[in-house]
């Protein structure tokens, strides 16, 4: 068997594959890579840029590498390659147990379940008509809406708030809508409070359940992006990467304390803008129990970049204890947004609860005209 050493010394002819001297130099290059993203990713602010990569190339390119390495009879090169993805296995957004749980989802209880979707609008159907955007949300005739980027983007990392409760009055009569900071909580069940948070890109809205009115806090979360879709040539692009990454930090300290502190079984859905390749998603998993094994998808995808390139999971559904998922899955949003839909049937699976009396909680009015504040020209057109 040959090393690089030896294909490089006779010119890099190989018995197997000629010129398999380049497979070892790009399982290195591959493993520099892969060692300064485990070290950097989430730690340095820079590094958000890097970890956009697509997360199946974590497994995809180490998976490529490792048999070309054997064609060429190349020890080292299998080595690195094999290292490289059993250390990038877990970046690559791969869900291998949903090809079990998928099928052992567990039974909703007697009395049903409820409804819940998640979803990115993008923008409110400001370059869509409201007519099919309307049909669709009234189409998916869920108990809970939980809907972000109720804004219209300004094209200058920025965005503008609009007013649409009369037409969302008009479409959902069964349900009361909850608007703040961009983000709508429409639900057939009662509001049992809105509750005031941390986390300035998150409306927590707690729900009465059907049969004893036990209590569902759900957190309709919009982590900012990443960056501004500007040339990357401008000095603004990397200062807008560096401040969104201070903001990020911040939303997620801010919703890690909102969850510890709420003391009702919790839904935690929306777009967080991170995948599994992204340092914040040791950040989410603090927060709950990932619901997306029940989908059955080995690679779930959420987000596409264009048409037909859907490779970035950005959505979450996560629950804490006393919370039950029986279903989660991802709905086509039929051109209507880059974001699928996310739709999941939840229950309460603990017994106790607390009354409103023992909940103490800060109220902000509904609706548009009295949501918590966020100026419109301050914040980023993507959140």
């Amino acid at each position: 068997m040959r090393t690089a050493g030896v294909l490089a010394a006779d010119g890099g002819a190989n018995a197997a594959w000629p010129g398999g001297g380049w497979v070892v130099w790009a399982a290195g290059a591959w493993a520099v890579f892969l060692a300064a993203h485990l070290v950097l990713n989430g730690r340095w602010w820079f590094w958000l840029l890097p970890s956009l990569l697509p997360p199946p190339v974590f497994v995809a390119l180490p998976g490529l590498l490792l048999p070309l390495s054997w064609a060429t009879e190349d020890l080292t090169a299998a080595v690195v390659a094999g290292a490289a993805l059993a250390l990038g296995a877990r970046q690559s957004g791969l869900v291998p147990g949903a090809l079990v749980r998928g099928k052992r989802r567990p039974p909703p209880p007697p009395d049903g379940a409820v409804r819940v979707v998640s979803w990115n609008t993008q923008h409110w159907c400001q370059s869509t008509d409201p007519e099919p955007f309307y049909a669709f949300l009234r189409g998916l005739d869920a108990d809970v809406y939980l809907l972000q980027e109720y804004h219209h983007d300004e094209f200058d990392g920025t965005y503008r708030l609009i007013d649409d409760e009369r037409r969302l009055r008009e479409t959902f009569p069964g349900h009361r809508a909850v608007i703040a900071r961009g983000l709508i909580t429409l639900s057939r069940l009662p509001v049992a409070a809105t509750v005031e948070t941390a986390a300035r890109r998150t409306l927590r809205v707690d729900l009465e359940m059907p049969g004893d009115g036990r209590i569902l806090a759900t957190f309709n979360v919009h982590i900012p992006v990443q960056l501004r879709l500007i040339s990357p040539l401008r000095t603004d692009f990397y200062r807008a990467v560096r401040t969104r990454a201070a903001d990020r930090a911040r939303e997620y300290r801010g919703l890690l304390g909102d969850v510890a502190g709420c003391p009702h079984p919790a839904l935690i859905a929306g777009d967080f803008n991170t995948t599994a390749a992204i340092g914040d998603a040791r950040r989410i998993a603090r927060l709950g129990s990932d619901a997306v094994a029940l989908s059955g998808r080995l690679c779930p995808t959420s987000w596409q970049a264009r048409p037909g390139l859907r490779w970035w999971r950005l959505d979450w559904v996560l629950t804490t204890p006393g919370a039950r998922v029986h279903r989660y899955r991802f709905r086509d949003p039929r051109g209507l947004s880059d974001h699928s839909v996310q739709e999941v049937s939840v229950s309460l699976a603990e017994p106790g609860h607390r009354t409103l009396a023992d909940h103490r909680s800060r109220h902000h009015d509904e609706g548009t005209h009295h949501a918590l504040p966020l100026p419109g020209k301050d914040r980023p057109a993507g959140q």
